[in-house]
């Protein structure tokens, strides 16, 4: 039996999981400011995105075997420092694919039909029919720089709806859509293009990036906030060379960008990528049963 600090929540289902694996839980939060002192206490800790998991927490305890990410990113964890202590890193990187990619095209779709100022004008009392001119999505081209997981779910749900996809990614990628590692080229090719990449160390989203970029396209970015240059977006907003922005993820989190959130030309969310039912019920059971079985003995691949 394992006591595991289930800090970030949990589904029902992952929760039973493991309890019927005969583990001991702690289902409430700890604040990150108190984390070092109360990680000692347990065996395994989960998160998702808010909780930070760094080498101080790592060095306070002694007892820690697992750190469980449910998501796909690790960049809150400090991975290769708790792999050289012997602790098992598992995460869910196929949970949420679904998700993210529906919430891309809906801030695509809300985008290209100025959804958001026709909804906030007609509660206003306002009857705009005419100032909203919008465009199809079908028969545009839409690049997908990082062609992963999401990526790859992303390229299934346009292309169902006419569009022409291109994925990009930095490593072969087996596919039945375009696929070029000309990403310079592909960038003067599409009206409509979704960051999936991991963070970096430099921003991926530049001015010479946006210069690339065909006029009047739209950016779109659900994958993580330090890959854009908010500042450098806003402009290439501002001066018309980008038609749009859909974004969920920001370099500071929560958001205090108001320059970029109150934007009239950006549709915005509050990191909610992976934040549907039926995305959350399998990031649970999926991260449940690789924790599971670790302590089982079987190894955490489910």
């Amino acid at each position: 039996m394992a006591k595991i600090l289930v800090n970030d929540g949990i589904s029902a289902e992952g929760e039973q999981i493991l309890r019927d694996a005969g583990h001991e839980l702690e289902m409430e939060k700890v604040p990150q400011e108190n984390l070092k002192d109360e990680l000692g206490k347990y065996n395994a800790i989960l998160v998702r995105s808010a909780t930070k998991v760094r080498t101080e927490h790592i060095d306070a305890a002694p007892d820690l075997k697992l750190i469980g990410r449910g998501g796909v990113g690790l960049d809150n964890i400090d991975v290769d420092y708790a792999k050289s202590k012997g602790i098992e890193i598992v995460n869910t990187p196929a949970a949420s694919s679904a998700s993210v990619a529906e919430l891309v095209l809906s801030h695509m779709f809300a985008l290209s039909r100025h959804l958001i100022p026709a909804n906030l004008t007609m509660r206003n009392g306002e009857w705009n029919k005419k100032q909203y001119k919008g465009v199809e999505l079908d028969g545009k081209t839409l690049l997908i720089v990082g062609f992963g997981r999401i990526g790859q779910s992303l390229a299934g749900k346009a292309a169902a709806i006419g569009m022409k996809v291109i994925g990009y990614d930095i490593i072969d990628v087996e596919t039945e859509y375009e696929f070029t590692k000309d990403l310079d080229g592909a960038l003067g090719l599409a009206d409509y293009v979704s960051l999936h990449v991991p963070s970096q160390k430099e921003y991926l989203v530049s001015e010479e990036f946006i210069a690339k970029m065909k006029d009047g396209a739209y950016l779109l970015n659900c994958a993580r906030g330090g890959v854009m240059d908010e500042k450098a977006v806003v402009k290439a907003l501002d001066d018309g060379k980008l038609a749009g922005l859909g974004v969920d993820v920001f370099e500071v989190e929560p958001a205090t960008n108001t320059e970029l959130i109150n934007h009239p030309k950006v549709s915005v969310t509050p990191h909610i990528g992976a934040a549907t039912k039926e995305a959350q019920a399998r990031v649970g059971l999926e991260l449940a049963t690789k924790v599971a079985n670790f302590f089982a003995g079987k190894g955490a691949v489910a």
